[in-house]
């Protein structure tokens, strides 16, 4: 696959919840037609993710927060944020996160120490309070937003112009634990600012969904890191969701 810039990247992952009206600045467009430049600005308006670039590029020693080696670690797991110390993570992350999120979200604290990894999962699962909600009322919704919040890896069946119909599992909730389903298919629209070449985008690709918005093709390796990361939280957050 081509390479791609950093900024490019990050607004291919956080382009649809912003589109959404879920986090950072009002203009969507702007994510989706943006100069790397603009990105760039864009970038430090949202309160979720850029916390976590910008503890990351401090601990690894990467003066760019938007650095595509750190912003492809964020969004699928692993990588080059991997190798970094959990609980001095946790410590730096909290410390930027806490005054923004001030009373609202009081679970943030060092309890998550045995779940925290510098990864977007870790904030879906971690970090975002819906988790908390399961078993306490009707679960459709905070299952709904935990299932399109997490980054999902797909294989592509079918292909009639933007149309995919993929395979992919789906986040299913029995009443005591997290898990992920066998594959099931469902459709998806590629739009902007999917890969450059997702023209071409064809049976039997690999690609990651953010709230059902195609971000992008995934090699063999994006997909196993995915997969594992998303696994190693879920194991995590069963294992508070039980105390």
């Amino acid at each position: 696959m081509t390479p791609v810039s950093g900024p490019r990247l990050f607004a291919r992952y956080a382009y649809a919840p912003n589109a959404l009206g879920y986090c950072g600045p009002p203009d969507a467009a702007a994510m989706a037609r943006g100069t790397d430049a603009e990105i760039r600005a864009l970038a430090r308006q949202f309160s979720g993710v850029w916390p976590y670039l910008r503890v990351l590029a401090r601990m690894t020693g990467i003066d760019d927060p938007l650095d595509a080696r750190l912003v492809e670690s964020y969004w699928l797991g692993g990588g080059i944020g991997s190798d970094v110390d959990p609980a001095a993570f946790l410590s730096n992350l909290l410390t930027l996160i806490g005054p923004i999120a001030g009373g609202y979200w009081q679970h943030l604290g060092a309890d998550l120490s045995d779940e925290v990894a510098a990864d977007h999962s870790f904030h879906v699962f971690g970090i975002y309070p819906w988790t908390r909600l399961l078993g306490r009322g009707p679960d459709e919704l905070p299952l709904r937003i935990l299932d399109n919040c997490r980054i999902t890896p797909a294989l592509v069946r079918a292909r009639d112009g933007a149309t995919l119909t993929v395979q992919a599992r789906r986040l299913r909730w029995d009443g005591d634990r997290l898990f992920l389903s066998e594959e099931v298919p469902r459709t998806v629209e590629v739009t902007a600012p999917a890969d450059e070449s997702a023209a071409d985008i064809a049976v039997g690709d690999h690609i990651a969904l953010h709230w059902d918005h195609v971000c992008g093709r995934l090699d063999i390796d994006q997909v196993d890191r995915l997969t594992t990361t998303t696994q190693r939280q879920l194991t995590a957050t069963n294992r508070r969701l039980h105390q």
